[in-house]
């Protein structure tokens, strides 16, 4: 069943500066699907419309069977309900001032979510393996990926259904992001997820299918394992060729 649905999807930014042309694709309920391309491709535009941030001027996009309404408040209250973001830098989207116990339950907050806080910030921190005293401290007694982590759990603590990942483990180091494409990996198994990167490694190791983004437009679409066996265009042999990519499995 699909969850998510870009049809036909438009956008400009003024005159003349045409960021996303006709682009369709369904994201299908309990997969990762991955958004792949460089800058410049129509990631960050494309990501703004799935989060509500912007509207498509082209073509709509439906979520569970209904269109997004990003200009209507009420809808979108509840839309983050369902659908939360991980962000790219783990050093930025923290803030410095606050304990981890007020940054993480900030969703349950904002969203009105009742239920005991603390009780639900202890499961989600523990689900991506770190300890209940985290929770007592601030951002900066953590190094990235713990950072990263904790980014994730903020995300989790509602029980979204769609997860939308934006670079989310592009700022971090090899081995560290190796450890959390992990982590986004068995979270994965409990919802569905959007990734975007432009490291076509990250993504073939995380995500079902893939679908490849050039100057606007999709160039290529498809299961993982058959675009990483026979891409077939030449903008996607580019990405699989010189991007730096982490050791998968084929």
């Amino acid at each position: 069943m699909t969850l998510l649905s870009v049809e036909n999807v438009g956008f400009s930014y003024g005159a003349g500066r045409r960021v996303l042309k006709d682009i369709s694709f369904s994201v299908p309920r309990g997969s990762n699907v991955g958004l792949v391309g460089e800058s410049g491709s129509g990631k960050s535009t494309l990501l703004r419309l799935l989060l509500g941030l912007d509207a498509p001027q082209t073509g709509r996009i439906l979520f569970d069977g209904q269109p997004l309404e990003a200009k209507n408040r009420r809808y979108l209250r509840e839309y983050r309900k369902r659908v939360q973001a991980v962000f790219q830098d783990p050093y930025s989207s923290l803030n410095p001032a606050h304990r981890i116990q007020r940054i993480v339950t900030e969703p349950l907050r904002s969203l009105k979510i009742g239920g005991n806080h603390l009780e639900m910030a202890r499961e989600a921190i523990a689900s991506v393996g770190l300890d209940a005293d985290t929770l007592t401290r601030y951002p900066h007694q953590f190094s990235g990926g713990q950072r990263q982590r904790i980014a994730i759990a903020r995300a989790i603590i509602a029980r979204p259904e769609l997860v939308l990942a934006d670079e989310a483990v592009s700022a971090l180091d090899l081995s560290t992001r190796v450890r959390v494409v992990d982590l986004f990996q068995e979270i994965s198994e409990n919802m569905t997820m959007v990734f975007v990167s432009h490291d076509m490694g990250v993504v073939a190791a995380l995500c079902d299918q893939i679908v490849v983004l050039d100057r606007g437009h999709i160039v290529e679409a498809g299961a993982t394992a058959e675009i990483l066996r026979t891409p077939q265009h030449a903008y996607t042999q580019s990405l699989l060729a010189s991007i730096p990519r982490m050791p998968i499995e084929t």
